[in-house]
């Protein structure tokens, strides 16, 4: 069965003019509900998890300031929400979620978070919307517990991945691979394992050709045997914070691609929705959805 992480925090309220990135998770469970794709059974609720999990990541220092709300105007300006313990508690339920998800998949071959792919995490800091960085909390969960011996992070969203870049600069057991937009946020890119810049304008054609060449490639090069995916739906041509030309059914098409791979190869995989902002939220949710709807088709 496929299992997905969920909790109500997930919808966590914000000032006006910082709600819209929060509406898609409250929607989108309830859009595989009515549609039929998923049944109540399909989810399960994370909690707050182990600290010592987020630590193998994030410094004592950061989180001591992030969880006591202690963060400098600075540092909260760069995360871009106001902070809160509900926030934090949020991001922390977050990557239990992913915790939680990454042993589901080792069981059924694929897990899903609703929410997470905080890819913008460091270790000592947050950025863009991210505080903590729950696939890297996953993925050292699995190798710390000799769950997995390797781990490739692919990271597709339209955003590099660069908090999770700088995280396992120095770990050979976790390679990142990040395909984003070039001339997006971050400006200042830092050096995944394997990178992959797309010019502004990118469409379906393209996007998915470079893809379908270079994964299989790859994972024959570093046999990870789990995968994160972080399956962010910013691609789109509707985007308003993306570059790309992707259609809805070119991001589903790149999502097929991908979990048909890892269930070809046997490798489990574990998805995080995140980011997408198109402008109408019904673009949105859709492409979250595929994901769903793909995941159910090819495993179950």
């Amino acid at each position: 069965m496929l299992k997905i992480a969920y909790h109500p925090i997930y919808k966590h309220p914000l000032p006006e003019g910082h709600r819209f990135p929060m509406i898609k998770y409250e929607l989108l469970p309830k859009q595989l509900l009515y549609e039929g794709t998923c049944i109540e059974e399909n989810f399960f609720t994370p909690q707050i998890p182990d600290s010592r999990h987020i630590l193998a990541i994030h410094t004592q220092e950061y989180y001591n300031e992030l969880t006591k709300l202690t963060l400098d105007r600075k540092a909260i300006r760069k995360i871009g929400f106001p902070l809160s313990q509900e926030l934090v508690d949020r991001e922390v339920i977050i990557a239990d979620g992913t915790i939680k998800a990454s042993e589901y998949a080792l069981q059924h071959g694929i897990s899903m978070n609703i929410a997470g792919g905080t890819h913008h995490a460091y270790t000592d800091r947050g950025e863009a919307f991210c505080l903590l960085n729950d696939q890297a909390i996953g993925a050292k969960y699995l190798l710390q517990k000799q769950l997995a011996k390797k781990v490739l992070i692919l990271d597709l969203d339209v955003h590099q991945g660069n908090g999770t870049a700088e995280i396992f600069e120095n770990d050979d057991d976790v390679f990142t691979f990040s395909m984003h937009g070039a001339s997006n946020y971050p400006f200042k890119k830092e050096q995944s394992d394997l990178d992959i810049p797309l010019d502004n304008g990118t469409e379906d054609v393209d996007y998915l050709k470079t893809l379908k060449e270079i994964l299989p490639q790859l994972i024959e090069k570093q046999k990870p045997d789990f995968i994160y995916y972080l399956c962010g739906v910013d691609i789109l041509d509707s985007d308003k914070l993306g570059k790309l030309s992707c259609t809805i059914n070119g991001c589903k098409e790149r999502d097929r691609f991908v979990l048909q791979t890892c269930k070809d190869l046997s490798i489990p995989v574990m998805c995080s929705m995140g980011g997408g902002y198109s402008a109408d939220i019904k673009i949105i949710i859709d492409a979250h959805a595929n994901t769903f709807r793909l995941a159910q088709e090819i495993y179950f």
